[in-house]
């Protein structure tokens, strides 16, 4: 397979439109092209040397401003800062055939697309509100790039409905693949179900009546459960919502987010007994958090013994701040400043 895009250049801003037209939203252009290459390679974006350099400088005054006087005090703020799910990022292999799976079978709805030309790549937002408030997933297709490599490491996606019943029949009679059929949770009395897309990412239909978030989980597994936990808890300001430990099918699972589970999307994290390791495939991308403060943000996860894939600091030619991480288990996650991702949906 052909080296996926990396770099971000002012002529791929330029050009980047939504598929209904008017004007073309401010949008920080790392959320895209990490879609198109960050899962292969974790190397921060290529910049030009003269921009990199004004760029380190930049990070480097404010990085001085903003030092915590102790850990304590770094983690207190990660959990005061204002942070939510944005969107999650993942690549397909037919953009088209996705975006009418998902509006179809799954209720979403098309809030944007582009093609982004001399990148070679196209993406598209759907979601179940708009981007202001509600979580979304962010699809990329790569030119010529037909399939990826799920990988054991990524779970699924979780989508809350009233009728769980309703939307399997729904997926089934569009030709949809149900791996699971409707019924209550193992060791629970919640109704689950499971499906697949076209490209085989799986998605848990879960009976939640009312939901305002029904876009509602992304799972990932990881090697250790209590790292993990601390990581988000401490590195990212995530609250730990509950955690189950289920034996007689060996393995656990930890709810983290930044509000109650059934009102916020949140982050399912999931141990396997004895499994410490995953192949992450190169088909799953990245979440994006927003913040308040990226250099902040950046400082608090080096205090917490996490890796800062890409330091604080404005993108060229747009403006908007932001920085890249990874988590013990090398999942990567970007971080918005607020201000900056509401002006680039203006």
């Amino acid at each position: 397979m052909r080296a996926l895009p990396m770099a971000v250049s002012r002529a791929a801003v330029a050009c980047a439109t939504p598929a209904s037209g008017g004007a073309v939203p401010r949008r920080s252009m790392l959320l895209s092209t990490a879609a198109a290459g960050a899962a292969l390679q974790s190397d921060p974006i290529r910049l030009t040397a003269p921009k990199l350099k004004l760029r380190a400088s930049a990070g480097a005054a404010q990085a001085a401003a903003t030092s915590f006087s102790s850990n304590d005090e770094a983690f207190a703020w990660a959990k005061k800062d204002n942070r939510r799910l944005l969107h999650v990022v993942y690549r397909v292999g037919d953009i088209d055939r996705t975006i009418k799976f998902y509006t179809e079978c799954l209720g979403m709805k098309l809030l944007r697309k582009r093609d982004i030309p001399e990148e070679k790549y196209t993406n598209a937002f759907l979601g179940y509100g708009p981007e202001e408030s509600n979580f979304a997933v962010e699809l990329t297709y790569n030119y010529g790039v037909d399939s990826y490599d799920i990988g054991a490491g990524f779970g699924h996606f979780g989508i809350a409905t009233d009728d769980v019943a309703k939307t399997v029949e729904i997926v089934r009679a569009k030709g949809g693949k149900v791996t699971r059929e409707p019924g209550p949770v193992k060791g629970g009395k919640t109704v689950i179900a499971f499906i697949e897309d076209p490209d085989g990412y799986k998605f848990e239909i879960l009976e939640r009546p009312g939901t305002p978030e029904p876009l509602c989980q992304v799972m990932l597994r990881v090697g250790d459960l209590d790292r993990a936990i601390s990581f988000y808890e401490k590195a990212c300001g995530m609250k730990l919502l509950r955690k189950r430990d289920n034996p007689e099918y060996k393995y656990t699972v930890a709810m983290m987010g930044y509000g109650p589970e059934d009102q916020n999307a949140v982050l399912e994290l999931t141990y396997n007994y004895g499994v410490t390791e995953y192949d992450k495939g190169n088909a799953y991308a990245q979440i994006a958090i927003g913040t308040d403060d990226v250099y902040k943000t950046a400082e608090v996860v080096k205090l917490s013994g996490g890796k800062v894939v890409r330091e604080a600091g404005p993108l060229p030619g747009l403006g908007t701040k932001i920085t890249a991480i990874l988590d013990p288990d090398g999942w990567k996650s970007v971080f918005v400043d607020n201000v900056d991702f509401a002006k680039e949906l203006e």
